[in-house]
């Protein structure tokens, strides 16, 4: 049997992060930086560099020109340089670099994808949807009550604990090990308190986890995006429901009541502004078709003949 080759002090240095990130990050992001970072020591390696010191912004700006120029997207080119990114910090802290040399680059242009909530009407009435009482059917209302009472993401709602959960209130971990609060509505707090009286019956003696599967242990990812598309099929909803569009749909009814940007911003853990901005274009659009719809003024007109004269 061939024996492995002995792993490259970098990517011993790479795997040491990794196995630092995985405390915090989702298995989704820890597999994306882990491609990512291979792709980075597969470009090292072709140069011949064995040390970080070698790695500066004009190697990564190359790094970064040739991932483009094989046809990368932009949002996976963007992945790649926020891994690279987190990599670089770890080594600035462990002595390894003098600096991050991701800060001296441009971050690629991504493109303007509008997120599309569901219809606030239709979304009440697929909450509102009976189900038959079961244990499961319970911990599902209550998962879906919580991803859209308080805007959570997966591996927030997938992380949580027995113990982060407050009366009117939820602690979640969100991206970067960031800690937050978020509140709970009434109609979650309901479900919840339903699920929690429900819960014993499935969950292993010791389990710590708010959400638990048939085995009694922590529900992980995959689980938990098919029993949403499972209820979405079983209560009749002709659209893909998965956890980041309730999400999605949380912030944009949010904002369209309340108007208040940096609030929404707090309750998503955006740590940029930019980021929630999105919303607003999103509600634009919607004010401006009510607009159109309703104003007088905004009503097109058909255009004249080419006989008549303008009015």
């Amino acid at each position: 049997m061939t024996e492995r080759p002995p792993a490259t002090p970098l990517a011993r240095e790479v795997e040491a992060f990794l196995a630092g990130l995985a405390r915090t990050a989702s298995p989704a992001t820890l597999d994306a930086y882990r491609r990512d970072l291979a792709a980075l020591l597969a470009f090292l390696a072709e140069r011949d560099i064995d040390d970080w010191n070698g790695f500066d912004a004009a190697l990564l700006r190359r790094f970064l020109g040739g991932e483009r120029a094989r046809g990368l997207a932009p949002r996976s080119l963007a992945r790649r340089r926020s891994a690279i990114s987190r990599l670089a910090d770890h080594l600035v802290a462990a002595g390894r670099l003098t600096h991050n040399p991701v800060a001296l680059t441009r971050a690629p242009r991504q493109p303007r994808h509008l997120p599309r909530p569901v219809d606030v009407d239709r979304l009440k009435g697929f909450l509102e949807t009976p189900h038959d009482g079961s244990p499961l059917a319970v911990r599902d209302q209550a998962m879906l009550e919580l991803f859209y009472s308080s805007g959570l993401r997966l591996a927030e709602l997938a992380g949580l604990d027995l113990t982060d959960l407050q009366p009117e209130r939820v602690r979640v971990l969100g991206k970067g090990g960031k800690p937050r609060q978020v509140p709970v509505g009434r109609h979650a707090r309901r479900a919840l308190d339903t699920w929690l009286a429900l819960r014993e019956t499935l969950a292993a003696p010791g389990e710590t986890a708010l959400f638990v599967g048939k085995r009694g242990t922590r529900l992980g990812h995959r689980a938990i995006q098919q029993r949403l598309a499972l209820i979405a099929r079983r209560r009749g909803l002709d659209e893909h429901l998965h956890p980041h569009r309730l999400r999605h749909s949380f912030a944009s009814h949010l904002l369209e009541s309340s108007q208040d940007l940096r609030a929404v911003q707090e309750l998503l853990g955006h740590a940029n502004l930019a980021t929630t901005q999105v919303y607003t274009r999103l509600d634009w659009q919607h004010l401006a078709g009510s607009y159109d719809a309703a104003h007088p003024r905004a009503r097109r007109r058909p255009a004249a003949a080419p006989d008549e004269e303008p009015s």
